[in-house]
């Protein structure tokens, strides 16, 4: 557990990651904001007329963000595997309005998606070291 809690520990201090979706029954990348919630759940902005907000609803997704430093050859990737689920409740909507992350385009129309996470991996990059051994968070 105390790796998991790194891992969560390095994601939470990123703002910006990258989703990796289904598109057309290959993988498709896109670079999304994201905070790290209270409940360790993965939170996503976009426009709820993106392809993306229609790609991601209830489909398992991948969720990486990463922090590199190439001069010292040192940082960190963190992976989040698990399903995406568009969030509904107009209180839990106000709240992230206000806490989560900001919209790189303001839009009266922003969704919010949370990433439950059911598998988490990370690496230190330089010290070759996994920090989880890809076990399941269930």
């Amino acid at each position: 557990m105390l790796l998991t809690t790194r891992c969560l520990r390095l994601l939470a201090t990123a703002r910006v990651g990258r989703i990796v979706h289904r598109h057309h029954a290959l993988a498709a990348v896109l670079p999304v904001p994201f905070c790290l919630d209270a409940d360790f759940t993965v939170v996503v902005r976009t426009s709820a007329e993106s392809r993306l907000a229609g790609a991601i609803d209830r489909a398992v997704v991948a969720f990486q963000a990463d922090e590199v430093d190439p001069a010292e050859r040192s940082g960190w990737s963190v992976v989040v595997t698990g399903r995406a689920t568009a969030v509904t409740d107009p209180a839990e909507h106000r709240r992230l309005s206000r806490t989560g992350p900001c919209s790189w385009r303001a839009s009266c129309h922003d969704i919010f998606f949370r990433i439950e996470p059911e598998l988490i991996t990370g690496s230190e990059l330089g010290a070759r070291r996994v920090l989880h051994d890809a076990r399941r968070m269930s």
